[in-house]
């Protein structure tokens, strides 16, 4: 309980900025959230895609992969398919991996979406508290200016005090969320970093497909 009123009057004497800060501290932790959920879902379904391709790669089922790939969602499955289809038709190693290379670049938007607004809140935040300083400075000077001589000390101090408030909850607002765009970010690099690690794996699996295939009509001949 002490400590809730420590933080309310902390929050009602930083004056009027405090409340905009807080407006962004809210908008911001809610992406975050967001974010993460999504991300997290993101790297589970594409995990779970990524072994049922393989297992559908170890029996050459290419029809199936395929049309997998056309009624989910899950990028994993339209990259790998991209360059599946691309290697049935006959085409050379560096078509196929340009038809995953382009899948990989259109799962990314989705994933960073958003992402990047966390950085600009957390700016944001710590401008807004700077300006509310600022501002409250000049009120507290203004104020003390037509103060008598002997109350100047106090009023000043406790002025500069309170102005300071909206700076510090400026930056509790504007870490938190530079953090939290940091860990996004490591977690988006890690989903597409598994797409690229996907496709090379994809890739290998079809190349020594096509060349055990290509032996054994050799042996027959």
């Amino acid at each position: 309980m002490e400590m809730y009123n420590v933080i309310v009057r902390f929050f009602q004497n930083g004056g009027a900025f405090m409340y905009p800060i807080a407006i962004v501290l809210v908008v911001g932790v809610a992406i975050a959230i967001e974010r993460w959920l999504v991300l997290t879902s993101a790297k589970v379904a594409n995990r779970r895609a990524f072994d049922t391709i393989m297992a559908l790669l170890k029996k050459k089922d290419y029809k199936s992969l395929v049309a997998e790939a056309r009624k989910s969602k899950v990028p994993m499955y339209r990259i790998v398919a991209a360059g599946v289809v691309r290697f049935s038709n006959g085409s050379r190693r560096e078509e196929v991996e340009y038809a995953m290379e382009e899948g990989v670049m259109e799962a990314l938007p989705p994933l960073e979406k958003r992402t990047q607004y966390l950085a600009t809140l957390a700016n944001i935040a710590t401008l807004l508290g700077l300006l509310g300083t600022i501002i409250g400075l000049i009120a507290a000077f203004t104020a003390v200016a037509n103060a008598a001589p002997s109350e100047k000390a106090t009023m000043l101090s406790s002025s500069i005090s309170v102005a300071m408030n909206t700076t510090a909850f400026g930056l509790i607002s504007a870490i938190p969320l530079l953090l939290f765009h940091a860990v996004l970010q490591t977690k988006t690099i890690e989903i597409v970093d598994s797409f690229e690690m996907a496709g090379v794996k994809v890739m290998n699996s079809l190349t020594d497909a096509a060349s055990r295939s290509k032996t054994r009509e050799t042996d027959k001949q």
